[in-house]
């Protein structure tokens, strides 16, 4: 048999979009699918801006106005050029954990077309209840059923959340017949989902399931009242949801799209290169993570008491983790704290204005014998223990010995929870550092390399949107995306099929004196074969509602049957 010749087509390059649903902002990533790897080609972050008013401060009420998150999204994706929006063919998505929302199936959303351009607002959907929430107090956390799970429940956790309006709003939840966090809100939004799908890495993070058996813990959910018509369908993470049901911002129908992941595992995921790098994330929270090694099983009883956490990541694996609740906020806190006062002595300053000159006293500051607890927010293991001072001197109060003692604060904090001696256990042989509370604070930098027993490696950017498209682009690689591979080896052979996203194959033998390669949006490529041995195109097209295909001119039609039948 002759060798097999291929001619490379010169077309564009997939995309894949990422998204991610943070606490404080949105952020969306259009990432090229290249042969040199996946490239960053465009980004959009928007603030969400979307807290309610607590209307009863006693219970620490936490919500977000859905209107708002989806507004900030929209907006991100009205940024981007449609000549990239319309190459992606498919979408990732993460958002908060832990967080519950509700809303009535088949009537969560309205579409609107503009333009061309398909959106979708909440329509029959509640407000956001985020893992931020404080209204179930440790006793009423005790009252509750224990876990069949290895990961105990806290406040702003889905299930805890829905005990509680259970228990004390019983009311709120009779319109509602789905729930879900706000990452699968918007995959059951795009995908027109009946019932919603939520992944491993969300369910575990909603308390009351069992990662190993990868059920909830439904017979004693049931026996406790618990309305488990409102539990999604759990899948692994990493799988797909469905198809986009409308061209979503151009996005074409029918677009793949992913289940709904943590934005945890996904910012791990993006800057994790190798199994021997622990991370360490400092943004509004504070994480210290590892990756376990494949088989490990966490023991199926929860412990409150315990810092560290076994979270499910990807492939059946595990991260351990300490979660804390205090990082970028605690300085966040602590800069509001000193422009008030600022204020009350009658200097007007902003909060921004406060932040470098403080960095730079903490700077000034190598030592300081101060002792900061910094647990402002307590800790899902220690939820009463708040926040200190000792071992006060004359010498160490200055602003600078103050900021230097708060940032190794945060950091002691985090060592506390899961030790350098730990991580080397796991086989960790550096960290890596990420996040904004980190990359914006030296001092905070300076602190961590002190710590931990560690290198230390900065400059990596743990992103949650970039990782929800990695995992899209490396997970589903080897699946058929609706996408072309461009220059690419064509996945197996196969006799061609005049229908989107499979490849295009000759014959062997075939006799073709022309033909026309149509793809809409793409110039059309004339190509001239005689006795065609065994010739193949690699072609995928991006457009799944567009048919790519071989069109023959009319002195070739007989031909046509024989290459494409």
């Amino acid at each position: 048999m002759a060798q097999e010749r291929r001619r490379s087509v010169g077309l564009p390059a997939l995309c894949i979009l990422g998204i991610d649903l943070g606490t404080t902002s949105v952020k969306v990533v259009l990432v090229e699918k290249t042969n040199k790897g996946p490239t960053l080609v465009a980004s959009c972050t928007k603030p969400v801006q979307a807290d309610v008013r607590n209307k009863e401060a006693q219970l620490r009420e936490n919500e977000q106005d859905v209107h708002r998150i989806i507004e900030a999204l929209n907006g991100c994706l009205a940024s981007f050029s449609p000549a990239f929006v319309q190459r992606v063919c498919c979408i990732g998505v993460s958002g908060q954990m832990h967080g519950v929302m509700f809303w009535e199936a088949a009537k969560g959303c309205t579409w609107t077309e503009n333009g061309g351009r398909w959106t979708f607002q909440p329509d029959k959907a509640s407000q956001l209840i985020t893992w931020q929430d404080g209204r179930c107090s440790p006793q009423f956390l005790s009252s509750l059923p224990a876990p069949q799970s290895h990961l105990s429940v806290a406040s702003g956790y889905g299930c805890a959340t829905i005990f509680w309006l259970l228990k004390n709003r019983p009311d709120f939840l009779e319109p509602y017949t789905a729930a879900g966090t706000i990452q699968d809100y918007v995959v059951a939004m795009l995908c027109d989902q009946e019932k919603p799908q939520m992944s491993v890495q969300n369910a575990a993070a909603w308390g009351y399931f069992s990662t190993i058996e990868k059920s909830w813990n439904t017979k004693l959910l049931e026996d406790s009242g618990f309305p488990i018509h409102l539990l999604p369908e759990v899948v692994d993470s990493g799988d797909l949801a469905g198809e986009t049901c409308q061209a979503w911002h151009r996005v074409p129908a029918g677009t793949k799209v992913g289940i709904a992941l943590g934005d945890f595992q996904c910012s791990v995921y993006s800057c994790l290169s190798q199994d021997s790098d622990a991370v360490l994330n400092i943004s509004t929270s504070a994480q210290l993570a590892v990756p376990l090694p494949p088989g490990f099983q966490p023991v199926e009883a929860p412990d409150p008491r315990s810092p560290v956490q076994y979270f499910p990541y990807f492939d059946n694996r595990y991260l351990a983790v300490a979660a804390s609740l205090n990082g970028g906020n605690v300085m966040a806190a602590f800069v509001k704290m000193v422009a008030g006062w600022m204020a009350e002595l009658g200097l007007e300053v902003s909060e921004s204005d406060v932040y470098r000159p403080m960095i730079e006293a903490g700077l000034s500051q190598a030592e300081s014998r101060l002792r900061v607890c910094p647990t402002l927010f307590g800790e899902r293991h220690a939820p009463t223990t708040l926040a200190s001072v000792t071992d006060i001197a004359a010498s160490d109060t200055s602003l600078g010995h103050v900021v230097r003692s708060l940032c190794r604060g945060v950091i002691q904090n985090l060592h506390s929870m899961l030790p350098s001696g730990n991580l080397k256990e796991a086989g960790a042989k550096r960290i890596v550092a990420s996040g904004s509370g980190l990359c914006r604070n030296e001092v905070m930098k300076q602190e961590a390399e002190k710590v931990f027993a560690l290198p230390v490696v900065h400059g990596q950017v743990a992103d949650a949107a970039l990782g929800a498209a990695y995992v899209m682009l490396k997970r589903n690689q080897q699946r058929d995306l609706g996408g072309w591979e461009g220059t690419g080896e064509a996945p197996s052979p196969f006799r061609a099929k005049m229908t989107p996203q499979l490849t295009n194959r000759a014959a062997s033998g075939a006799k073709v004196g022309f033909c026309q390669l149509d793809i809409w949006g793409v110039s059309h490529l004339n190509l001239n074969w005689e006795e065609v041995k065994d010739i193949s195109l690699d072609i995928r097209s991006p457009f799944p509602q567009h048919r790519p295909g071989l069109r023959f001119l009319p002195e070739c039609a007989e031909e046509q049957e024989a290459l494409c039948p």
